[in-house]
């Protein structure tokens, strides 16, 4: 076989890659976790009454979008993924992949995406994916990203998204739940990527990420974690006071907040940075996914 023939093989073998590694391009971890958020705004709007075709369509079409996002972030952020230890097995980092195949699939699944939002869930839904993707594409990963601290806050529009997509597909518009949602997921993101930021400071900083840990420093930086982590109190409060949720969501989102600051205000004082941060990481988890699960249980209604 000629080397011509064998560079044209490599290419077709690059573009086609594995499944695994196409999935890994869409980031599934923040998949799940935006899903869970998408279907708990869908469940606090209907209030158990959901028309479950409406709700599998908008899931899909959140998901689509979201994946299209994470893979242009990853074609984006190729060069830099090498630099780092947690991102530089990623499939387009080490050529697994080729960047034309990873377009297309992009451009695929967000025209699917938004197809599904638009004529499948209502244009609201629509036009919110559409605004969440040109947030994570242009503003966070193809400006801020690069140039800002402002990078994690700002982004966090995007993130915050799913759960008010789900939200008003059931509605039809955005009231007051809405905004407690997107409150609630916009508030809880710095805090919880900073945690992770701070872990892996001298990988980001010899990426060339200017995150705020690292052009402003740790400290700085665990001292503006506590106003986000200290406002997710009162959001939920106002979830409780305006009808949405039962007490037992009122209970739960206290306390794992309450567990949450706790931990946030020990930040300064601490000694070991990496050991801190990595429980801090932790206790973010843990609090968005045991607060979206008791408001899914306990949505008013039908409380637990």
């Amino acid at each position: 076989m000629s080397r011509s023939s064998v560079n044209a093989a490599a290419a077709v073998s690059r573009d086609r890659g594995s499944i695994s590694d196409w999935i890994q391009l869409t980031k599934p971890r923040i998949l799940q976790l935006n899903l869970v958020a998408a279907f708990g705004g869908y469940w606090l709007a209907s209030r158990w009454m959901a028309d479950w075709g409406l709700l599998c369509w908008m899931l899909l079409g959140t998901t689509l979008t979201m994946a299209s996002s994470c893979v242009i972030n990853n074609i984006w952020d190729r060069a830099l993924d090498r630099k780092m230890s947690r991102t530089k097995d990623r499939p387009l980092a080490t050529g697994r992949l080729h960047i034309r195949g990873a377009m297309a699939y992009a451009l695929a699944l967000g025209i699917a995406g938004e197809a599904v939002l638009f004529w499948k869930v209502n244009a609201l839904c629509g036009w919110l994916g559409l605004l969440g993707m040109f947030v994570y594409i242009v503003i966070y990963t193809m400006w801020l990203k690069r140039t800002s601290t402002w990078s994690t806050s700002v982004g966090g529009v995007s993130g915050a998204m799913p759960p008010v997509i789900g939200y008003c597909a059931f509605t039809h518009e955005v009231d007051a739940g809405a905004l407690l949602l997107f409150a609630l997921l916009f508030l809880w993101q710095p805090a919880h990527f900073w945690s992770l930021a701070i872990r892996r400071v001298d990988e980001y900083r010899a990426a060339g990420f200017p995150l705020l840990p690292v052009r402003k420093g740790v400290p700085r930086t665990k001292l503006q974690m506590i106003p986000y982590v200290v406002l997710l109190l009162p959001t939920t409060v106002l979830i409780y006071a305006y009808g949405y949720a039962g007490v037992m969501f009122l209970t739960v989102s206290l306390l794992a907040g309450l567990v949450w600051v706790w931990h946030t205000l020990t930040g300064p004082a601490a000694s070991d940075n990496g050991k801190w941060a990595k429980t801090n990481f932790l206790i973010s988890v843990n609090y968005l996914t045991a607060v979206f699960i008791i408001m899914i249980l306990d949505t008013a209604g039908r409380p637990i």
